[in-house]
């Protein structure tokens, strides 16, 4: 299906316009984007933790600890909410009420499943390296056995989906338009620096072309 249905829980109520249920708007919002937030609820105390992603198809995974309270509780099939935003531009308008920002979002609700399986876990962690960094995961040491022991991955379907997203000037009331007052919109872009090696390098190496020429979008 080119589209995700929505759902008494996914339809967008305010500002219904902005609402977009296209699964390839939403795959491209959640390949640009590099964090998101995991609510749900555990011993009836709701909890949003930030945390790295990866989409794989109509799978989005995430991971951590073994230890980790919110992979337990996530683990075992209670519900869970997902957001990622990508933040493009203050929107400036004439009248503090109208300011605004633009703006991409997404909204997954889903429960998630335990991978359990040692070739789905290491698949998983290279979709989460390559989500970041395009071509590192053929650059570095592979996890050990150890390593995947101590990593949680969590799979959540993509199939309760939605994305809102704002663009374009401001708008104001229609009297405030004579106002002599700037107004506009102010992008705001995710810029990679310099980089800075690590003091304990041991060889002499220029960073790989993934690095000196990273960008997002």
């Amino acid at each position: 299906m080119s589209e995700f249905t929505p759902t008494d829980r996914t339809q967008v109520h305010r500002l219904p316009k902005r609402a977009n249920y296209d699964r390839e708007t939403v795959h491209r919002i959640l390949d640009e984007a590099m964090i998101c937030h995991v609510g749900f609820v555990a011993d009836g105390q709701p909890y949003v933790i930030p945390t790295g992603f990866g989409r794989a198809g109509d799978t989005l995974y995430i991971h951590g600890s073994a230890a980790s309270r919110m992979l337990g509780a996530a683990a075992e099939g209670i519900p869970v909410c997902i957001t990622v935003t990508l933040l493009d531009g203050l929107v400036l308008a004439r009248s503090a009420f109208h300011h605004s920002m633009n703006y991409r979002s997404v909204v997954i609700l889903g429960k998630a499943r335990s991978v359990e399986s040692e070739k789905e876990k290491i698949e998983a962690l290279r979709t989460f390296t390559e989500h970041i960094v395009p071509g590192r995961w053929d650059d570095v040491r592979k996890p050990t056995v150890q390593e995947l022991k101590a990593t949680w991955v969590l799979a959540v379907p993509l199939e309760e989906a939605s994305a809102k997203i704002r663009t374009g000037p401001p708008i104001d009331d229609e009297e405030d338009y004579a106002l002599p007052i700037w107004a506009g919109v102010l992008p705001l872009k995710t810029v990679p620096g310099a980089t800075a090696k690590d003091p304990r390098l041991t060889h002499q190496l220029e960073p790989p072309a993934y690095v000196s020429k990273y960008r997002r979008g």
